[in-house]
């Protein structure tokens, strides 16, 4: 392999991407992406429509290449077009494009089969399109679609096919696995077979990933001399998709001494972007662009990480825009825990630690996801939980919630040793557990202070399995709050109603230095 060989990147995701079941770009997100590709990115060329296929993509089209024409790009704006002079040809100039991509039949099985021609009549038709697009002014690059199965089936018409193209006008010669079938062997021994009987000539690899070998063949592929291959941004594409542009560029970074021009500290922007455009989710174990591939869950993998970055590789995550993370879960520990603490800039006390690592534990046997974001709720419900004596508590309930119908509670709470239960029902499951609550401390002729605010949030980025924090002021002739952490709004609000009432017990069993205490560590102000 010829040491730092350039090797170009032509990316496919607007035209072979779009491929994808479902997915279908507007024209103006056609240009958002072909700009990041362009100029964020930095490929080389991207490959932004078939020709003939409709307005919407004839539109696309054109606000792509009025955007290229002024930045000059055009030359590395291309459109997929077909065997037909002169319809692709006009449809490419109409659009603005100066590049098209001949999409001729690589194998004799579809030139058989599905255009039912001779391999003389389909040269001649060829060369009727390249000498058409030549006159007006449109420079060719050509497809050989179902290259590997003519490679494997019927290599003399394949092989004559290519070196009739030598003799051609054309730019690049672009081979296809279009079924995605080959072995990283085949394509090391197809590549050195052709690069040795067309020497100088260049070739583009086209790697699709039905067997999960995409990225491993276009490392053959360039390898063994190809000049340029083909990717798509998270690895869209039809069936199970192309070759991932992040993960080649990685594995070529890594593993080569060929030069690209991608720019990798972009790579997560983009791929997000497309994600959102395309509607197709991002698998969480996906490689360099996936949520969890940059987070350690095991404690192990961060206490090791402290101390000499000893699950460490040669992806840090810095390289393609993102950072590492330390899951929070029952598998963490204290290590994990600390890594978050540092980044959030929290400092604990070591019993304070073990209580916060207690309750991650707890929430992770629950399965429940636990964020960095949620870390600052879940210490802060902690630390307040440890400064209450806890003399009443919440020892079962019951709650139904049916269209029609008031919402109902059985409510059993414990006070002092003894339990009181109590029904009721409400305007919602929050109201009923109140007024549950209320029966119960009327029949101890006991006072309960009045609800004044009840604020709901959740962490920043949370979703629908987020925590809910609930903080409820409360008016008891002195103004103070109580919060509530849970995955359940209304149990996040009665733990809340919990250490309030363990709360008002303080102001009245205890002393008064205790007292100011208590509304000191509750930021209680004078009513």
């Amino acid at each position: 392999m010829e040491a730092n060989r350039r090797i170009e990147i032509m990316d496919t995701t607007l035209r072979d991407g779009e491929q994808t079941s479902g997915v279908s770009f507007l024209p103006s997100e056609k240009l958002q992406i072909a700009k990041l590709l362009l100029e964020e990115l930095k490929v080389d060329r991207i490959e932004v429509a078939s020709a003939r296929v409709s307005e919407g993509e004839l539109e696309g089209v054109q606000k792509i290449t009025a955007w290229a024409a002024q930045k000059g790009y055009l030359d590395r704006v291309e459109v997929l077009g077909f065997v037909d002079t002169p319809v692709s040809v006009n449809w490419i100039v109409e659009a603005g494009a100066k590049v098209l991509n001949l999409l001729t039949k690589g194998s004799l099985n579809h030139l058989v089969h599905q255009l039912k021609k001779t391999p003389e009549q389909h040269f001649a038709d060829i060369a009727k399109s390249i000498a058409y697009a030549q006159e007006l002014g449109v420079s060719v690059n050509v497809y050989l679609e179902d290259w590997s199965n003519g490679m494997r089936n019927s290599q003399e018409y394949t092989l004559s096919l290519i070196e009739f193209l030598t003799q051609q006008p054309v730019k690049r010669i672009m081979l296809p696995d279009t079924l995605g079938l080959l072995s990283p062997k085949e394509v090391k021994a197809f590549f050195q077979q052709i690069v040795a009987k067309f020497p100088g000539t260049h070739f583009d690899f086209h790697a699709h990933n039905d067997y999960d070998l995409s990225v491993a063949n276009v490392l053959e592929a360039i390898t063994h001399g190809a000049a340029g291959f083909h990717t798509t941004v998270n690895g869209l594409g039809e069936r199970a998709g192309n070759a991932p542009l992040e993960s080649v560029v990685a594995v070529i970074k890594d593993f080569t001494s060929l030069e690209i021009g991608v720019q990798e500290q972009k790579i997560f922007r983009v791929s997000k972007l497309v994600e959102q455009f395309s509607g197709q989710h991002i698998p969480a174990n996906k490689p360099v662009v996936g949520e969890n591939v940059f987070t350690q869950t095991a404690g192990i993998h961060a206490d090791g990480d402290n101390k000499k970055n000893l699950y460490f590789n040669d992806l840090l995550p810095e390289r393609f825009g993102r950072q590492r993370k330390y899951a929070l879960g029952k598998t963490s520990g204290k290590a994990n825990i600390l890594k978050n603490l540092e980044e959030l800039g929290i400092s604990l006390e070591k019993e304070e630690l073990a209580r916060v690592t207690q309750r991650i534990i707890e929430l992770g046997d629950k399965k429940e996801r636990v964020t960095t974001e949620d870390l600052p709720y879940i210490i802060s419900d902690v630390l307040q939980n440890n400064s209450i004596s806890k003399h009443i508590s919440i020892e079962g309930y019951h709650m139904t919630h049916s269209k029609g119908l008031k919402p109902s509670v059985q409510l059993r709470l414990n006070v002092h040793g003894k339990s009181y239960d109590a029904t009721a029902t409400g305007d919602g499951q929050y109201d009923s557990f109140m007024r549950a609550v209320k029966k119960i401390y009327k029949s101890l002729k006991k006072e309960l202070p009045k609800l004044i605010d009840y604020h709901v949030s959740i962490p920043p980025g949370g979703k629908t399995d987020a925590f809910v924090e609930t903080v409820i002021t409360w008016d008891y002739g002195k103004i103070f709050k109580t919060k509530g952490l849970d995955p359940d709004q209304t149990v996040a609000a009665m733990m809340a109603t919990e250490k309030m009432l363990n709360i008002i017990e303080s102001f009245t069993t205890n002393s008064e230095k205790e007292s100011t205490s208590y509304g000191n560590a509750y930021r209680v102000i004078a009513g």
